[in-house]
């Protein structure tokens, strides 16, 4: 098992991605949370990117991804204003949408499969919002998986999960009315939190959107126990 204490941001060459991966695990460091998993990376090697598709939890849960691989995001547009975590996602090279503007779906699935054809991968949480692990998840949503048939890109599917003692901790969950500012000092006087991060096997995208969504979310859900 790989385990960091630690922090995150944005481009395209090794030495920048290696800061970005600097960045995220230090910061990481400084909240005293820990990262679990047994992967190097959460991409496919290859020319082509890979769309990774993750259960959502907390505004954690990017710190984490990029403290293992600085990956491009699709995240909704209030992440870019938040402090420090906004920053690493702009630095990252993150797509902000607007989960309220619907009309501009179309060219957000052009520009993820743009980026997948360059060789770049993209993070996306599919729930499209932020769940309590204690009280299950939200439907994947398929849009994503379109940029990844049109990209011909492979789909990563990765389980996210927060513990306390070995046991399943929601301290880290950023949900409903919940403030950025509270779940900071939750997890800030938290002990002994890490999050753990399970990578499935990729799969190619030879089916519809319908089909991947519902067999990534399966592989998800079937590691958390959810």
């Amino acid at each position: 098992m790989r385990r960091w204490r630690g922090a995150l941001a944005a481009s395209g060459s090794a030495a920048r991605g290696g800061e970005l991966r600097s960045s995220a695990r230090r910061l990481l460091t400084e909240l005293g949370v820990e990262v679990v998993t047994d992967a190097e990376r959460l991409s496919v090697p290859g020319a082509r990117g890979t769309l990774i598709v993750a259960n959502h939890l907390s505004w954690l849960d990017i710190v984490a991804a990029l403290a293992i691989e600085p990956t491009a995001f699709l995240a909704k547009r209030e992440v870019g204003r938040w402090p420090v975590v906004g920053g690493l996602a702009r630095r990252c090279g993150t797509r902000f949408i607007d989960r309220h503007q619907l009309r501009g779906l179309p060219a957000v699935v052009v520009d993820v499969a743009s980026t997948l054809r360059s060789g770049r991968s993209v993070l996306v949480f599919p729930e499209g919002t932020t769940w309590c692990g204690s009280h299950g998840g939200g439907t994947f949503r398929r849009a994503a998986f379109q940029a990844a048939i049109d990209a011909r890109a492979p789909i990563r599917p990765v389980t996210l999960g927060y513990r306390q003692g070995g046991e399943p901790s929601t301290v880290a969950s950023f949900v409903g009315e919940d403030t950025l500012l509270n779940s900071l000092r939750r997890v800030v006087r938290a002990r002994d939190l890490r999050v753990e991060v399970e990578v499935h096997e990729a799969f190619e995208p030879y089916a519809d959107r319908r089909e991947l969504a519902a067999r990534a979310e399966a592989a998800v859900r079937q590691a958390a126990h959810v």
